[in-house]
């Protein structure tokens, strides 16, 4: 089956997403998707709902996950790719991640707190559709909604991203904990937009080395948190490291994303797409 629009890489009101499931869908479907994958962070209930939205609209589904991931002492993510969602492993590794997630937001509020933001853990929770996934870009919402920024990157520029004031850092899951909690439930693990890490060039290559000796076998190349010219350097390291390619918008709303889902450019040319590896299923 030829595929088009492909999107790998996208949330919903389950985690951090302004969107349901379903609407997700539709305007996956109506912006050209063909084959479509929600990833919300660190939850997998959305994916029932999803799977139904997206078979109604003929569109082929792919199981997703983004597993929040502490390593060298800064966050990365793991998409979990086309994995059984009932898997007891990954679902109480999952939990444990969530569990930490609301003690974390206490402590950010309280921190916003000192820098005048009032109420922000109520404020936060009010736009959160899942509480126990309450995260930054809930409180970014609620400080822009409330008039303390202009718009929510000034957010995470001065107050909520990593190393800023009222930055909390999150006891998520060992590299090789995602890895194997994906590979356990049958699935894939991808290394979610590299673009965005902050490492130096020996650090990426021990982190590319590390996943791919943990079972990790894929990387993102096109998302919407890459910039054009990353394209081509990622495809570079995906030909390097033999991983598969994989790509997607990384969605979170109409009025904050750079990319809109479904409407994800085509990898550059010389790549194995990930999704290749499920054609026969």
């Amino acid at each position: 089956m030829e595929y088009s629009g492909i999107d790998l890489h996208c949330h919903s009101t389950v985690s951090d997403g302004v969107l349901t499931p379903t609407q997700l869908a539709q305007r996956a479907y109506e912006n050209g998707a063909t084959l479509w994958s929600l990833t919300d962070h660190d939850e997998v209930g959305g994916q029932a709902e999803a799977r139904q939205a997206a078979l109604a609209l003929g569109m082929s589904y792919i199981t997703g996950i983004e597993i929040s991931v502490t390593w060298l002492n800064k966050t990365v993510h793991i998409v979990g790719l086309h994995f059984d969602p009932e898997n007891t492993t990954l679902l109480n590794g999952l939990q444990k991640i969530r569990d930490d997630r609301v003690s974390r937001a206490h402590v950010m509020a309280a921190r916003l707190e000192e820098f005048g933001v009032k109420n922000a853990f109520e404020g936060a929770l009010a736009l959160a559709g899942n509480p126990d996934l309450l995260s930054r870009t809930h409180f970014a919402r609620y400080m822009v909604e409330q008039g303390h920024c202009k718009h929510m990157q000034e957010v995470f520029d001065r107050y909520l991203g990593d190393g800023k004031p009222a930055y909390i850092p999150g006891t998520w899951a060992t590299l090789l904990e995602a890895v194997t909690w994906i590979t356990e439930a049958g699935g894939t693990a991808v290394i979610a937009h590299p673009g965005r890490y902050k490492y130096s060039s020996s650090e990426f290559s021990t982190l590319f080395h590390s996943f791919k000796l943990m079972g990790g076998t894929a990387i993102e190349v096109v998302t919407g948190s890459h910039k054009p010219e990353q394209y081509h350097q990622y495809a570079n390291v995906a030909k390097h490291y033999g991983f598969f390619a994989s790509c997607g918008s990384d969605f979170h709303g109409p009025n904050e994303s750079k990319m809109d889902v479904g409407k994800v450019p085509e990898l550059p040319l010389g790549l194995t797409p990930v999704w290749e590896q499920w054609l026969d299923d």
